[in-house]
């Protein structure tokens, strides 16, 4: 029971990586908030985790619905531990084609949504007086460009670079803030992945799931689930002496 009675928030959580998270979090203890712009989907999530779970419409883009966020977990279980920066947009087109309409809906989520996500909960935590860990989700696609990715990549590498200065900076208050970076993880995020290389690279249905799977050096892409662990351990007493790193974990993809 690594976080035993913590009080954790975790963003995009009605399904996939979030999901999983949520469901570990709760097996270990905590008391969780599973936020995500689809209500009923977070609802459901929340439903069948139990008592120690509410579900929390949450877009992040809207500052207004951060902070509703935030005053409802307090309300509801009397502070917040955790964050977990989880929600994520995902866009590709080759560089001629990129419109600022993607863009600026990208960095919105991605970028925007996380930093101000994070700056609303760590003001709680710094009021609460207690610290707290905070954990960004970067990507494999923040460390390295792709030639139909260029705003995905950039935005998971601000990502990256966010979590070092906020880490940096809020230590003093003995809030942690570190990244996970994954590689490849097979959810429901990669239909809409799948369809989109096939269209640009003219490709069958599955085929670049199966490619991309097959060229992971453990063999395969990952499972929401085993992102769970490291979620765990940097959000628990374990981690206290990490600041402003970014772990990858993407079965060997990526090394730095």
């Amino acid at each position: 029971m690594k976080l035993n009675n913590k009080v954790a928030i975790i963003t995009g959580a009605a399904r996939g990586i979030g999901k999983a998270i949520a469901e570990r979090y709760v097996s270990e203890g905590a008391k969780v908030v599973v936020a995500d712009l689809n209500e009923q989907g977070a609802d459901a999530v929340a439903v069948a985790l139990g008592p120690n779970a509410i579900g929390r419409k949450l877009d992040v883009t809207d500052q207004t619905s951060i902070d509703a966020m935030v005053a409802a977990t307090v309300s509801k279980f009397g502070g917040i531990d955790i964050l977990v920066n989880n929600a994520g947009l995902f866009d590709l087109a080759p560089i001629i084609e990129i419109t600022r309409e993607s863009y600026h809906r990208v960095y919105a989520v991605n970028v925007e949504g996380l930093l101000f996500t994070l700056q609303a909960v760590a003001k709680r935590m710094i009021s609460q007086g207690r610290g707290g860990k905070i954990i960004n989700f970067a990507s494999q696609a923040g460390r390295r460009g792709e030639p139909l990715v260029a705003v995905y990549c950039s935005s998971k590498a601000a990502v990256i670079s966010l979590t070092q200065s906020a880490g940096l900076d809020l230590i003093k208050h003995r809030i942690n803030v570190n990244g996970i970076a994954p590689g490849v993880v097979d959810n429901e995020h990669w239909d809409h992945v799948d369809a989109m290389f096939a269209k640009y690279e003219n490709l069958k249905p599955g085929e670049k799931r199966h490619r991309v799977g097959a060229s992971v050096p453990y063999g395969r892409m990952a499972r929401p689930e085993e992102i769970g662990g490291l979620a765990t351990f940097l959000a628990s007493e374990d981690a206290d002496y990490i600041v402003a790193q970014t772990y990858n974990i993407d079965g060997g993809n990526w090394m730095n």
